[in-house]
Protein backbone atom coordinates (compact mmCIF):
# COMPACT_ATOMS: atom_id res chain seq x y z
CA UNK A 1 0.00 0.00 0.00
CA UNK A 2 2.04 3.05 -1.16
CA UNK A 3 1.35 5.95 1.22
CA UNK A 4 1.32 9.52 0.79
CA UNK A 5 0.97 13.23 2.71
CA UNK A 6 -1.95 14.96 2.81
CA UNK A 7 -0.77 17.82 0.62
CA UNK A 8 -0.09 15.32 -2.18
CA UNK A 9 -3.54 14.09 -1.80
CA UNK A 10 -4.75 17.56 -2.26
CA UNK A 11 -2.59 17.95 -5.03
CA UNK A 12 -3.23 14.88 -7.04
CA UNK A 13 -6.72 14.35 -5.94
CA UNK A 14 -8.42 13.22 -9.00
CA UNK A 15 -5.33 11.04 -9.92
CA UNK A 16 -5.51 9.18 -6.98
CA UNK A 17 -9.27 8.64 -7.11
CA UNK A 18 -8.78 7.16 -10.40
CA UNK A 19 -6.22 4.52 -8.61
CA UNK A 20 -8.37 4.03 -5.88
CA UNK A 21 -11.51 3.14 -8.44
CA UNK A 22 -9.56 0.87 -10.38
CA UNK A 23 -8.75 -1.31 -6.96
CA UNK A 24 -5.82 0.01 -5.16
CA UNK A 25 -5.59 1.15 -1.62
CA UNK A 26 -3.29 4.11 -0.56
CA UNK A 27 -2.35 5.20 3.02
CA UNK A 28 -3.16 8.73 3.44
CA UNK A 29 -0.84 10.47 5.91
CA UNK A 30 -0.89 13.40 8.67
CA UNK A 31 2.58 14.66 9.41
CA UNK A 32 3.95 11.72 8.64
CA UNK A 33 0.90 9.55 11.00
CA UNK A 34 -1.17 6.96 9.04
CA UNK A 35 -4.62 8.95 9.13
CA UNK A 36 -7.02 7.20 6.88
CA UNK A 37 -7.08 4.72 3.82
CA UNK A 38 -8.15 5.68 0.86
CA UNK A 39 -9.40 3.20 -1.36
CA UNK A 40 -11.86 0.85 -3.94
CA UNK A 41 -15.86 1.06 -2.14
CA UNK A 42 -16.73 -2.39 -0.71
CA UNK A 43 -18.80 -4.36 -3.27
CA UNK A 44 -22.37 -5.76 -2.22
CA UNK A 45 -21.78 -9.33 -1.93
CA UNK A 46 -24.53 -11.10 -4.04
CA UNK A 47 -25.93 -14.23 -3.14
CA UNK A 48 -27.92 -16.98 -5.80
CA UNK A 49 -31.48 -17.65 -5.14
CA UNK A 50 -30.48 -21.61 -3.92
CA UNK A 51 -28.45 -20.12 -1.29
CA UNK A 52 -31.43 -17.94 0.63
CA UNK A 53 -34.26 -19.91 -0.94
CA UNK A 54 -35.12 -21.41 2.33
CA UNK A 55 -35.19 -17.53 3.99
CA UNK A 56 -37.62 -16.83 1.40
CA UNK A 57 -39.94 -19.92 1.55
CA UNK A 58 -43.39 -19.69 3.72
CA UNK A 59 -44.11 -21.77 6.04
CA UNK A 60 -47.47 -22.78 7.38
CA UNK A 61 -47.86 -23.02 10.90
CA UNK A 62 -50.50 -26.16 11.46
CA UNK A 63 -51.68 -25.03 15.19
CA UNK A 64 -52.83 -21.86 13.95
CA UNK A 65 -56.63 -23.12 13.68
CA UNK A 66 -55.98 -24.57 16.87
CA UNK A 67 -54.60 -21.72 18.42
CA UNK A 68 -56.97 -19.02 16.87
CA UNK A 69 -59.64 -20.33 18.97
CA UNK A 70 -57.53 -19.41 22.09
CA UNK A 71 -57.50 -15.55 21.20
CA UNK A 72 -60.38 -14.08 22.90
CA UNK A 73 -62.31 -12.13 20.52
CA UNK A 74 -63.98 -9.62 22.96
CA UNK A 75 -62.89 -5.93 21.55
CA UNK A 76 -62.76 -3.71 24.51
CA UNK A 77 -61.86 -0.36 24.14
CA UNK A 78 -58.76 0.97 26.24
CA UNK A 79 -59.43 4.04 27.18
CA UNK A 80 -63.23 3.38 27.33
CA UNK A 81 -64.50 5.26 30.62
CA UNK A 82 -64.68 1.90 33.36
CA UNK A 83 -67.80 1.27 34.82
Amino acid sequence: MDALGLRELRQHASDLVRRAEAGEHLLITVSGRPAAVLGPPERDHWRRYEEIADVLRRRTDEDWESDRELVDQNLDDPWAPKQ
